[in-house]
């Protein structure tokens, strides 16, 4: 017999809620996780935004899984390319298990009724991406099972249908702040979230004896981006905030295709459909970066060729700051039928037509190799190996680590699906014996205190002009290519953000809809993490992946073939982060591949 809950109640003008399992976010990787916890537990999901406004929704290309409906493929072959498109770093025991369930998460997703692109014998169709190949990198192979160039939009309304099937309890709008921790038996465990209601602007606290964070990434530290307004991080920041690790931080992923200047993505199924890069001069490049798999190349070399190509004079346009993506040749109907939205992206932002001439892209900040660190059942650690009892964490906000230093394109939207459903699984079974765990007197004083704070601001920081500045010195120093002087510089300017934004206003005193108010505390999140991006590529003196030093252009695996684990440790007042952010290292679990050059 299900247990009893307790009524909501409201102390102090603070609302009280309690569900078995707390989901925090709406994403891909929360509904995944919320659908299966439904079916075990009393589950409610506090999300930031509608369901289907979730970013997941932006999502283009495809979803991987070597279902073999068009040509040869096992899931050896999709664990091989996953550990070295990651340049090794991945771990590869998870790397295995996304490859493995990849097949049956596309067969869930299927039943729940998503509308794949179909083969002519009515099997899910399959189409080429960046860095999946046969035959251990033998030749590329048709891996990306896809609905036209929407796939995450379809992924995210098929997950929100089935939510509401199996009767989930979704609070919209409401905005998590923190996570209270408390001690059981000597050890920290989570006893709650709480959040601010948009709608009203009061705050909420919900007890759970689980909880799965699900909250996406961070690209808006980075100007150039292609992530939604509304991708600040705020699930790393609870956890960095309360003292807990994160992982690989300073992997970041540059999508090589998004519109120049704007950040907008167009697929990599362009070039999996046989669109392709060239230069000012209309040289085919990538045939002298990636010889045998040449475009689909897996994201990080590409982002890099394109770059380089710039830096040596051959950038198109009148500032020559971009290269282009020839899809003229793939014809209209397949455009038209089979990549609709990015052929509108061109036409209505940068008033081109895919159809009939090049598109002008360049790089844009698009993902999060590092994360909340957490094993292969989703449970989040608190360091090494040591779990915390009830929290869980999947999707781009977490790091298993299956995409390493460099994820490859559709393993993002497998992932939210492979390991949302594992952590809500998981979180069923550990409810079933746990105990709530009890709330301190007042479990909203933190929260109250950082909103009544800003709210009663009177500076004269702006948070935009701080925003625009964080990101602007983002994608100058430490966007595709760093040095130690850039990583520098951009440490000192952060420091000084850090600073005026304790004199940033909010004008804005209401409590309804207060997004100046969000958008402050959104800020608070970037600077925290920022800072450690940065810290931690400092830190790694090699380049690997997504992490290109320029002063140490090689991968070394001597010294670097490790996670870098950060922690908070002290006052962040001081502008040398060594004085408040520990670091160390975790093995990377290597089960049959031993690091190799990569060659494509």
């Amino acid at each position: 017999m299900a247990e009893k809950l307790a009524p909501t109640r409201t102390v102090d003008g603070v609302h009280y809620h309690q569900h078995e399992i707390v989901i925090v976010g709406a994403g891909g990787a929360g509904m995944r996780a919320a659908i299966e916890a439904a079916q075990g537990a009393d589950t409610a999901v506090v999300t930031k935004l509608y369901p289907t406004r979730s970013h997941t929704g932006a999502a283009q290309g495809g979803m991987a899984a070597a279902l073999a409906n068009v040509e040869d493929d096992n899931w050896e072959w999709h664990t091989y390319d996953t550990v070295k498109g990651g340049d090794y770093i991945v771990d590869q025991d998870s790397a295995e298990i996304l490859a493995k369930e990849a097949i049956e998460a596309v067969i869930d997703l299927e039943n729940m009724g998503l509308p794949f692109n179909r083969t002519p014998e009515g099997k899910i169709d399959q189409r080429r991406f960046g860095g999946h190949t046969r035959d251990h990198g033998k030749a590329p192979v048709r891996r990306a099972c896809y609905a036209a160039d929407r796939t995450g939009h379809m992924i995210l309304q098929t997950l929100y249908q089935n939510c509401v099937k199996h009767n989930v309890k979704f609070f919209n709008e409401f905005y998590a702040l923190d996570i209270v921790m408390t001690e059981v038996d000597g050890q920290e465990v989570p006893a709650a979230i709480v959040a601010l209601e948009l709608k009203t602007g009061e705050l909420h606290v919900f007890q759970g004896k689980a909880f799965i964070f699900a909250t996406g990434g961070f690209g808006k530290v980075f100007k150039t981006t292609s992530n939604a307004h509304t991708l600040t991080g705020d699930g790393m920041g609870i956890v960095w905030r309360r003292g807990l690790p994160l992982e690989d931080m300073e992997f970041y992923q540059f999508h090589p295709t998004g519109l120049a200047g704007l950040g907008i993505l167009l697929t990599e199924g362009a070039r999996g459909e046989g669109a392709i890069l060239r230069n000012a001069s209309g040289e085919r490049f990538m045939e002298r970066y990636a010889p045998t798999i040449k475009d689909l190349a897996p994201r990080d070399i590409v982002a890099r060729s394109m770059v380089q190509e710039v830096l040596d004079g051959r950038g198109a346009g009148p500032h020559k700051d971009y290269v282009y993506l020839d899809c003229t040749h793939l014809g209209a109907e397949v455009l038209e039928t089979k990549l609709p939205d990015i052929t509108e992206f061109a036409r209505t932002y940068l008033g081109v037509d895919p159809v009939t001439e090049p598109v002008p892209v360049y790089p844009t900040a698009h993902y999060a190799m590092g994360g909340i660190p957490t094993n292969n059942a989703g449970e989040v650690l608190s360091d090494n190996e040591t779990v915390i009892p009830g929290l869980y964490a999947a999707g781009e906000c977490a790091c298993v680590s299956v995409h390493g230093s460099n994820r490859l394109g559709t393993n993002s939207l497998l992932d939210i699906n492979v390991f949302g459903k594992r952590s809500g699984r998981n979180a069923v079974e550990y409810v079933k014996t746990a105990e709530f765990a009890p709330l301190p007197d007042d479990a909203a004083a933190f929260v109250k205190g950082m909103v009544d704070d800003l709210q009663a601001s009177t500076g004269t920081e702006s948070v935009a002009g701080l925003r625009r500045e964080l990101q602007e010195t983002m994608d100058k120093n430490a966007q595709v290519f760093r040095t130690a002087d850039t990583l520098t510089e951009a440490t000192k300017v952060i420091h000084s953000l850090r600073e005026r934004y304790t004199q940033i206003a909010v004008f804005d005193k209401g409590k309804r809809y207060n997004t100046e108010l969000l958008e402050g505390i959104e800020l608070g999140f970037l600077l925290d993490l920022a800072e450690v991006l940065v810290y931690c590529a400092l830190n790694r003196q090699e380049s690997r992946g997504g992490h290109m030093r320029d002063d140490f252009p090689k991968r070394d695996d001597v010294n670097w073939m490790h996670h870098t684990m950060a922690y908070l440790t002290g006052d962040r007042k001081s502008p040398d982060p060594a004085d408040h952010i520990r670091l160390d290292k975790k093995p990377v679990r290597v089960t049959r591949y031993e690091p190799t050059e990569r060659k494509y």
